[in-house]
């Protein structure tokens, strides 16, 4: 089929209703029964639903902008995301255009990004860590109309990489920079002040013309409104484009495996580039009617006095971003009894970080994310405990079911679904899907089967006691024929010197012998020490293919992290190959 603005993905089955599902699901029949119902009463719009709180709850607030102290309510996020709208129809973007962004998570950017929503524009934000080359592949891959971006900030002055971006990316018609100072704003580009002078004037002019409300009622719940890159730990980043039904589906079941209520205030303090911002946390929160608080760029500092200021009742971050916020010296001086729920995700973690977690929320919980699904396609017992916690990353919703299966055929339909209990590809099915790569049919073929089927890439079981995950299918290490886990071996290191190691990870690199041989890397904690030799007699009772060829020791936050603080394992890759050739050329590798 072809995607809004012509670009083309790969067609599949249809997504747009809810697939049969024996059983109950989130293990509770309560919560499929509700997630069912508000699937049927579902806004076709993420916009809509700000347009529904402002006509039942205008003076309430729906924003608080920490960095600046401001508050908005919701009469007035709806009035600014209208005339944001307005004036991006009025510089001639119709539906289907593509609107880059390089900013923060600044009040501003929200309204941009609703606006889009609101009358079918696609907005893509992008990660402000992106270097120029890298930029200008993601603009290749989606040719955007439009581009707001940051200037010179007291950190870092971004125009001479805009500049770059600038004589390679020709069809990017509207380039408006973020920027106080006039004599700072580049060639070629409008400051924002003077982008939105005008704005009041086109928001009336709106109002008599109805030209919003005309381009919003040519907006499905099908339509693409949002793309997101993946993170590239495995791959090249994909463009994938998301639509406003399956992240509304995923707020759906986000509110109500968490038990998430209107009443909750959420810190927000994730890049807008990461569906665990924009979709999860921002997308979900709005959808319920709570409290964005809003942090423009991750700190550990201010996210804790964020949630002490604003009472925040709802946190969710990835597991180095809370490790950064415990080791501050002055941690315990931050009240945070206001905390009711704490989720994590992104990657497994040691029982001791339970633990601290519960520590500071009585209630916690996880579960599978992805950028496919726009976020959380698995939901943790809310009453889960540490034990719990610690053996599964959760169930599924009625709106998006699991199923464990074979590979993909080779005439693109699913695979076989395996017993219950055994493991095979993680896959999920429904309306959450998304509907594909943008511009990319190959890789979307690849992920969606004929008949409606996502192939995570994951690979792991599923039982009474929910989802257990085995491990990254790309990430699977083949000695001797054998299959080994990264995650498997990780862990093990850790529970044995967990009093010593930090970070660990495991990657496959090439072994004349075994095809595949096993290499460690070990991050020893502040203030301690562990040997390759200690690492290596922790394995001892481990199978022999499974226990690492080569061990690296490092010293804390040397293991690299991709742009999500994930470990970055394509760079471990290259540098594992390297250190092979030095033990190739000392014969310590290729060795029986």
């Amino acid at each position: 089929m072809i995607a809004p603005g012509g670009f083309t993905v790969q067609a599949t089955a249809c997504h747009s209703s809810i697939p049969s599902q024996k059983g109950e699901t989130m293990k509770d029949r309560q919560k499929d029964e509700q997630c069912r119902r508000m699937y049927e009463e579902l806004l076709p719009n993420i916009a809509d639903y700000v347009t529904r709180y402002a006509k039942e709850r205008p003076q309430e607030t729906a924003i608080i902008e920490h960095n600046t102290g401001e508050t908005v309510a919701w009469k007035k996020f709806d009035t600014s995301v209208s005339a944001f709208a307005a004036k991006l129809l009025s510089i001639g973007l119709v539906k289907g255009d593509i609107v880059a962004t390089s900013l923060p998570l600044l009040k501003e950017h929200v309204y941009l990004i609703y606006a889009c929503y609101r009358v079918g524009l696609i907005v893509a934000p992008l990660d402000l860590r992106l270097k120029a080359k890298e930029l200008i592949a993601c603009m290749e891959k989606m040719k955007p109309k439009a581009y707001f971006f940051l200037g010179k900030t007291p950190v870092v002055d971004f125009r001479p990489l805009i500049r770059e971006v600038m004589t390679a990316c020709p069809y990017i018609r509207h380039w408006v920079q973020f920027q106080k100072e006039a004599d700072l704003i580049m060639e070629g580009a409008v400051g924002v002040a003077d982008f939105v002078k005008d704005i009041k004037k086109v928001y009336l002019f709106n109002l008599f013309t109805g030209r919003v409300k005309k381009a919003r009622s040519q907006v499905g719940k099908r339509d693409a409104c949002l793309i997101i890159f993946t993170t590239g730990s495995t791959g090249s980043p994909k463009p994938a484009l998301l639509c406003h039904e399956n992240i509304l589906i995923q707020n759906i079941s986000l509110c109500v495996g968490f038990e998430l209520e209107n009443s909750d205030r959420m810190l927000i303090n994730l890049p807008p580039s990461h569906v665990g911002c924009t979709t999860e946390q921002l997308g979900t929160v709005l959808f319920g009617g709570g409290v964005a608080v809003l942090l423009h760029i991750f700190d550990p500092k201010l996210s804790l006095e964020a949630i002490e200021k604003h009472r925040a009742t709802v946190i969710g971050q990835i597991p180095a971003l809370f490790n950064m916020e415990w080791r501050l010296p002055d941690y315990g001086k931050y009240d945070l009894k206001s905390l009711r729920f704490a989720i994590y995700g992104g990657q497994a973690v040691p029982r001791e970080f339970l633990v601290k977690m519960k520590a500071m929320a009585p209630r916690i919980g996880t579960g599978l994310g992805l950028t496919e699904t726009a976020g959380f396609c698995t939901y943790t017992n809310v009453d889960a405990d540490v034990d719990e916690l610690a053996q599964g990353i959760g169930y599924d919703s009625p709106l998006c079911p699991i199923s464990i299966r074979d590979l993909m055929k080779q005439d693109g339909t699913a695979g076989a679904e395996k017993p219950r209990g055994e493991a095979g590809e993680i896959c999920f099915s429904g309306p959450q899907i998304f509907p594909g790569y943008l511009g990319d049919p190959g890789n979307t073929a690849k992920t969606i089967s004929k008949d409606g089927v996502c192939y995570t890439g994951d690979i792991g079981y599923y039982d009474e006691k929910g989802l257990h995950f085995s491990g990254r299918a790309k990430n699977v290490i083949k000695p001797k024929g054998y299959q080994v886990f990264p995650e498997d071996v990780e862990g093990h290191i850790h529970e044995k010197l967990k009093d010593r190691a930090g970070m660990i990870a495991i990657i496959g690199a090439d072994h004349e012998v075994f095809s595949e041989g096993i290499m460690a890397f070990v991050e020893c904690q502040e203030g301690k020490t562990i040997t390759p030799a200690e690492v290596m007699a922790a394995c001892g009772d481990i199978s022999a293919y499974s226990r690492p060829s080569h061990v690296v020791i490092l010293k804390a936050g040397e293991i690299p992290l991709n742009r999500v603080a994930k470990t970055d394992y394509l760079c471990l890759r290259e540098r594992g190959a390297a250190i092979v050739g030095e033990l190739r050329a000392e014969g310590k590798w290729d060795r029986g």
